[in-house]
């Protein structure tokens, strides 16, 4: 007989993988046992919070469908904010007054929910970007009460919620043009500012990219610096319109020093110089002091200085005062004005260490082209009041006022 084993018809067994099957989704169920543990504890958010923790309720996959019973009362209709079919309860925070007193406790609610499920913070997100972008869908009285719950949420930090994606939303053109966005943000600037300085709220609107211009809130046909002063004025929001004004300024500053760069650069005519910063002076309204400042600070920008040639830096800069004396005369119109730019060269020598020893040549080069007068030299020798390198530049400018003083002995 054959030792061969003989051929068997059992064959073998192959392993095959098992397959992750997902349950399909049930957004209506989650929704209802959302909304019971509402009712059984009479809206009760205190209550409602601790079955909500204690619930086996899969959050990680209905992280939207809770925060649409938490603001409606019940889940809403894919892509829109109509409610759904299915149960619904009467203590949402569209349901309740809108005020802050009565909005706060579902934000302190949230804020308890979040701490034990962190990752909800991005349904969070999207629920409320959802609402913002459909905020000409809801009632006036439903937008003032999202207006105050997104001040509270910010206010209250809630869980670091993101302003550049919940607020971005708010600049949709068909919002901005109906005057929707600016209703919500003057609601929410208003709630914000209780708690909050005006500082904290423009590092959010920073945040959101929003704080540069207050005018995007506005209908292209407000947006003007006199409509939107009195709009924040007649809102009681002074601090408002303080800032805008501010940042009219600085644009207008800004503008202004561009327009005198780009001629200086071209060697443009002194008068013709002259000319361009009275149109923007009268324009902008700038204050006398600002325009010296302006002028000094744009002259000493053109200058080309030298790393390490001080005698070079200094022929530069004389030669600069020199050609432009003129322009500085047109506006340092009286002693303070003369003393203004005193004081701006003072602080640039002393805070510029290639300049610290160019005092004294500066000044006496502003005196011979008439640009300071001798009265103002002294009073700021003897009673000059900036302390930023005073010592130093008093001793190195002895030798000139003794001179002077001489001169005016003689005379």
């Amino acid at each position: 007989m054959s030792s061969k084993e003989k051929p068997t018809l059992g064959g073998k067994r192959i392993k095959t993988r098992k397959r992750n099957i997902a349950a399909p989704l049930d957004p209506a169920a989650f929704s209802d046992a959302v909304v019971q543990i509402y009712l059984d504890n009479a809206g009760d958010l205190e209550l409602v919070a601790k079955n909500i923790e204690s619930s086996d309720l899969n959050f990680s996959r209905y992280g939207d469908t809770f925060f649409e019973v938490v603001f409606r009362g019940a889940r809403t209709q894919p892509g829109t904010i109509k409610l759904d079919e299915g149960e619904c309860h009467p203590y949402s925070i569209f349901d309740c007054e809108p005020k802050r007193e009565v909005i706060l406790p579902s934000v302190l609610y949230i804020q308890k929910i979040l701490r034990r499920r962190p990752f909800l913070i991005k349904n969070l997100e999207n629920v409320m970007q959802k609402f913002l972008q459909s905020l000409e869908l809801f009632e006036e009285d439903e937008r003032k009460k999202l207006a105050i719950f997104t001040a509270l949420a910010f206010s209250q930090k809630l869980s670091g919620l993101p302003p550049e994606t919940v607020l971005h939303p708010l600049l949709k053109d068909n919002l901005v043009a109906k005057g929707l966005v600016l209703s919500f943000v003057t609601d929410f600037f208003r709630e914000y500012l209780v708690d909050n300085s005006l500082d904290d709220l423009i590092s959010i609107l920073k945040r959101g990219k929003m704080e540069e211009n207050l005018q995007d809130f506005f209908p292209s046909a407000k947006r003007t610096p006199e409509a939107i002063s009195e709009h924040f004025t007649k809102e009681g929001l002074l601090l408002l319109v303080e800032y805008n004004e501010k940042k009219i300024f600085e644009v207008k500053l800004k503008e202004m020093k561009a327009a005198i760069t780009s001629q200086i650069a071209e060697e443009a005519d002194v008068a013709e110089v002259i000319e361009t910063v009275k149109h923007h002076v009268k324009e902008a309204k700038f204050p006398d002091i600002e325009v010296v400042r302006i002028l000094w600070d744009v002259l000493m920008d053109a200058v080309q200085w030298s790393g390490k040639n001080q005698q070079q830096n200094a022929n530069s800069a004389l030669r600069q005062v020199k050609a432009w004396a003129e322009l500085l005369n047109a506006f340092c119109t009286t002693g303070k004005l003369e003393l203004e730019l005193m004081y701006k060269v003072q602080i640039q020598c002393y805070e510029d260490a290639k300049l610290m020893k160019l005092f004294p040549e500066i000044i006496r080069s502003l005196y011979d082209q008439d640009v300071l007068a001798e009265d103002t030299i002294l009073h700021w020798f003897r009673k000059g009041t900036n302390p930023k390198g005073r010592q130093t530049f008093v001793k190195s400018l002895e030798a000139f006022v003794k001179w002077l003083e001489e001169a005016e002995e003689e005379e």
